[in-house]
């Protein structure tokens, strides 16, 4: 781990739209203590008009060609794997857009081969950046709402048309993506999830493979989390809906707190819910509560915060906002609710990694469509 005051030079593999703004946020200087140093994509018209960067479009000879100190892969999911294990081997600072892998086998084997590295890893789960979250974050852990009983989480605004889907071949199909909502956008939601609330200990999922677009995959799942503690919480998820919902319900001791888009209401029980219940005489009444709201504007920095806590780990050591071993929660969370749909059947965390390589295996031999190896 460098602790040097020089700029740390990054290469961006996979110019999508995706690894577009990467290269732009690194190129416009916004990303402090390091600058655009490489880009790579196997369509050389995609390099053409970037200029004071080095350029390649075979990945390997980035890798090796000592340009670059760290890479952001930016590339179709099932590349993430490989590329991260063998940017390690090359001695250089990872940082994988978000999932981290597709299979929670191929995530344990990039966690190892950082382990063998001295590099930094990072995984771009950049809404945990979000001021919005930071303060669910807090207030989940701090006491403020007390022991939580019931999490209700709707992510029905990821609308896409078919379009979207048409738009890259290796998009819905088991092949090319490895999954559906459930791998492409929910990931956010399942590792803020996880993030606020752990890791369950058993999870159930119902849904339908391509019920509102002409696809392989999930686009509609709704799932049941429950945990060793008797808390249970409900997760559902679309891309089919519109215009959509984005909403959080916690229902806790001392109160209940929404988050319905960038707005929190948190109504606190002026009794915690645990203390009424014991102490009432009276048969129909309730805790008293008092509302506190906040507002959120929107937080576009979400990716920069992320590049930025990347480069200062590079560069002094200070602790990773999102350390890349956290990604392997929402990869495991998708992989197991994945096969809990498919299969119409509970599944228990941890998951072994064995189950779900054998179902997504299966899918992708009948799969329609084939990897890619850009975004």
């Amino acid at each position: 781990m460098s602790s040097s005051p020089e700029s740390i030079r990054v290469g961006v593999i996979g110019l999508g739209s995706m690894g577009l703004n990467h290269a732009r946020f690194l190129q416009e200087g916004k990303v402090s203590g390091a600058h655009l140093a490489a880009i790579c994509d196997p369509i050389a018209a995609n390099l053409e008009s970037w200029q004071n960067v080095a350029k390649f479009t075979d990945i390997d000879a980035m890798l090796q060609s000592g340009t670059v100190d760290a890479v952001v892969i930016v590339t179709p999911h099932f590349s993430h794997a490989p590329l991260s294990i063998a940017a390690f081997k090359a001695g250089l600072h990872v940082m994988v857009e978000k999932p981290l892998t597709v299979r929670k086998s191929d995530a344990e084997r990039v966690i190892e081969a950082h382990k063998k590295s001295k590099c930094v890893f990072g995984v771009m789960l950049n809404m945990r950046t979000d001021p919005l979250y930071r303060q669910i974050h807090t207030w989940t852990n701090d006491g403020t709402l007390g022991p939580i009983q019931r999490i209700q989480c709707t992510v029905t605004d990821w609308f896409r048309s078919n379009a979207y889907y048409k738009w890259c071949g290796w998009r819905g199909s088991w092949a090319g993506e490895g999954g559906g909502v459930l791998m492409n956008l929910a990931p956010h939601q399942l590792d803020i999830w996880q993030w606020l609330f752990g890791m369950p200990d058993r999870v159930r999922a119902v849904g339908r493979l391509g019920r509102y677009h002409d696809i392989e995959v999930d686009d509609d799942v709704t799932a049941i989390f429950e945990y060793a503690s008797g808390l249970t919480g409900v997760f559902t998820t679309t891309t089919g809906e519109a215009p959509g919902v984005n909403r959080i319900e916690i229902a806790a001791d001392n109160g209940l707190l929404i988050q319905e888009g960038r707005t929190l209401r948190f109504l606190k029980n002026k009794m915690s819910t645990s203390e009424f219940n014991r102490t009432t005489t009276e048969r129909y009444a309730k805790p008293e509560t008092e509302e506190t709201k906040l507002e959120f504007p929107e937080f576009r920095e979400q990716h920069v915060v992320i590049l930025k806590s990347f480069i200062e780990t590079i560069r002094t050591g200070a602790p990773l906002l999102v350390p890349g071993e956290q990604g392997i929660r929402s990869v495991e969370l998708s992989n197991a609710l994945t096969y809990s749909l498919i299969n119409d059947k509970p599944v228990d965390l941890p998951m072994d990694s064995s189950k779900f390589d054998l179902l997504l295996d299966s899918q992708i031999e009948k799969s329609k469509a084939q990897a890619k190896s850009v975004s």
